[in-house]
């Protein structure tokens, strides 16, 4: 694996999110497909209640991971980086919410890529190596 430390304010050159809504803090590797993110879940993320990080928080996280992977391989090629979204969600299944405190890796692999279509699987884990939340997505990049 391909490790690539970026501190959190380079992070934001690969997706469109900005505060409050940035849900990964460093990009740790982007190749072959597979793109691994880091995110440490403090009490002021938007998407905290009752000390855990919710459903909403997790999607995010996985759909960022997601735009990082494509931000920085348009980086790469030094084109501009595209817009995308969420365009359908499917088997999207929670096994435990973190809590504030601990440190989350998520993981994205693309499965697919039609025109402006991509099918990922994304999956979020403890730093233990708990599967925490598992889903895939179809993104849609804007060209």
């Amino acid at each position: 694996m391909k490790v690539i430390p970026l501190p959190d304010q380079n992070v934001l050159q690969y997706i469109p999110q900005r505060a409050p809504v940035v849900m990964i803090d460093e990009l740790l590797s982007s190749e072959g497909g597979i793109t691994i993110t880091r995110l440490t879940v403090r009490e002021d993320n938007l998407f905290i209640k009752d000390n855990y990080f919710t459903e909403s928080g997790l999607m995010e996280n996985i759909a960022q991971t997601a735009a990082a992977g494509v931000g920085y391989a348009f980086a790469q090629q030094e084109a501009p980086v595209p817009p995308g979204f969420i365009g359908a969600l499917k088997n999207f299944k929670v096994e435990r919410l973190p809590k504030v405190g601990e440190q989350l890796l998520t993981s994205v692999e693309i499965l697919q890529e039609v025109f402006e279509i991509t099918l990922i699987k994304g999956e979020v884990k403890s730093s233990s190596g708990e599967v925490l939340a598992s889903t895939e997505m179809k993104i849609v990049l804007k060209k």
